[in-house]
């Protein structure tokens, strides 16, 4: 296991929302390594009393209370109000993570149009609402940077997932689109694309053999620790990835 890596001060100064943020997934990972990197940041979450342990934990981490409000990202009004919410905590929205998801296993032939549309509604259209907010908040302002949380799967096959490998390929597409018709205002859209990082969350829904069999494809013999992929995120939202936009970075160490 590698050592966690020191701050550098890498967003000093910069405000950041983190979507689906609360728990020890790679969103609360985010919001620690921002915080850390010399942010204020502002997170979000469905789940009420995991947004406010979450919101403890960074409290004692910053020394001061992150703002923090729940927001279902299918719901637009939803959606709406957290943007609005977010720019009068933190004065304005430099960065916006969108790490919010949802998974599932199901065979094709199995599976209900209720199980499609969920993962598509979270996962895509939770991230296209989220963005396009943002963007209007982004553009009279000319900057500002967003990241979204895609998945090696948007690539490569994978049995029972169907829905999230499409609604994953879709974050891809959606990111290098949006990327070009932000670029003129300044904005920078890029996405990372994690193979597998362990966070208890994914544990409980996810067999035992099949994160066996996920782990035997990387090629360090484990899987990532959800601050890894934060320090991915960290260097797309701060200046040292100043010229890179519609880009997906695949954080995996995953062989064929």
């Amino acid at each position: 296991m590698p050592d966690y890596v020191n701050a550098h001060g890498l967003l000093e100064g910069k405000n950041v929302l983190i979507t689906a943020a609360a728990g020890t997934g790679i969103g609360f990972a985010t919001a620690k390594r921002c915080i850390e990197e010399g942010a204020r940041v502002c997170i979000s979450d469905i789940h009420e009393r995991r947004l406010n342990e979450s919101l403890d934990e960074l409290e004692a981490l910053a020394g001061s209370k992150s703002p923090g409000f729940l927001a279902d990202v299918r719901s637009q009004d939803d959606v709406e109000r957290l943007i609005s919410s977010a720019v009068d905590a933190l004065g304005s929205i430099d960065v916006l993570v969108n790490n919010a998801g949802l998974g599932g296993t199901a065979n094709l032939v199995d599976m209900t149009d209720e199980q499609w549309d969920a993962v598509i509604d979270v996962t895509l259209g939770g991230t296209m609402r989220m963005t396009r907010a943002a963007l209007a908040h982004m553009q009279p302002r000319g900057a500002g940077t967003i990241i979204n949380n895609a998945s090696v799967v948007g690539w490569r096959a994978q049995a029972g997932q169907c829905h999230y490998a499409a609604a994953k390929a879709g974050v891809m597409a959606l990111t290098r689109c949006s990327a070009i018709e932000a670029a003129p205002f300044g904005i920078r859209i890029n996405a990372v694309a994690p193979s597998l990082a362990m966070h208890p969350f994914l544990a409980k829904v996810t067999t035992e053999d099949l994160l066996a069999e996920l782990t035997t494809r990387e090629a360090f013999g484990r899987a990532a620790e959800p601050w890894e992929i934060a320090n991915v995120i960290v260097f797309l939202a701060s200046d040292y990835s100043s010229y890179m936009t519609g880009e997906v970075l695949s954080v995996s160490s995953q062989h064929p």
